[in-house]
């Protein structure tokens, strides 16, 4: 093998994410409380992850660290071997554009635009060329199957449905990570694996690294890795 090709395969081989020595707490009053406890963890590029854990436990607000929402107490998250706290705000903000998409419990769509605008949107602000913005929202909500539902408003679609609209956006930028907190939580359980069958082809046809916040352990199963937030850590389960 070529000198390049070890140096790519060596590439590829490294982390996507490096999670190191994450602390986090808040105080309340005069007292610190301390949420996440000296967290270490890898992702790998393409990898889709599971995470559980009782409420309170810490898991949103590690996702919230992850996506770079909310600063660390102590720790590095390394993306690409680059420690991203390191950045400046602008820097921080700008690459959590480029590299990261949400998706919520609730799915914060813009009620008086359509299922194409609202997955426009984010495009837009980025200033993408409105045809280029639009062209990728048609496509990825045909992906999610709301091709037909394109001037749809958010009200004369359903839960579900509103989800697929949720996450299309969430892609529209093309990350490379998408997080998501409790995708399905405010949904049945038939459509909630719906929603979680649509994670898995979204990862394979894509192939963006996927770390998903549930309390449904049944759905938390059929990822390929699984995890479990208890007393501030993280823990693999088999």
């Amino acid at each position: 093998m070529s000198e390049a090709a070890l140096r790519a395969a060596a590439e590829t081989a490294k982390p996507f994410v490096q999670v190191r020595g994450l602390r986090k707490s808040f105080r309340i009053e005069k007292t610190e409380v301390p949420v996440l406890k000296g967290i270490d963890a890898d992702f790998q590029r393409g990898e889709r992850v599971s995470i559980v854990g009782a409420s309170g436990a810490g898991k949103s607000t590690f996702l919230h660290i992850l996506g770079t929402i909310d600063a660390p107490s102590s720790g590095s998250v390394f993306f690409d071997g680059e420690n991203v706290y390191a950045k400046s705000r602008s820097a921080l903000a700008a690459f959590r554009n480029q590299t990261i998409g949400f998706v919520f419990q609730f799915h914060h769509l813009l009620p008086e635009f359509t299922a194409l605008e609202n997955v426009m949107m984010p495009a837009l602000i980025q200033r993408c060329p409105r045809a280029d913005a639009e062209s990728r929202a048609r496509e990825l909500l045909g992906v999610v199957g709301l091709g037909e539902r394109l001037v749809h408003k958010p009200g004369e679609l359903s839960g579900g449905e509103q989800q697929r609209v949720a996450l299309a956006r969430a892609l529209v930028l093309r990350p490379r990570l998408v997080l998501a907190d409790e995708p399905t939580g405010n949904l049945d359980s038939r459509t909630s694996e719906g929603i979680h069958e649509l994670f898995g082809q979204l990862n394979e046809r894509y192939g963006i690294t996927m770390v998903i916040v549930t309390h449904n352990d049944a759905l938390a199963r059929r990822m390929p890795r699984r995890l479990r937030m208890r007393d501030g850590m993280l823990e693999s389960e088999a």
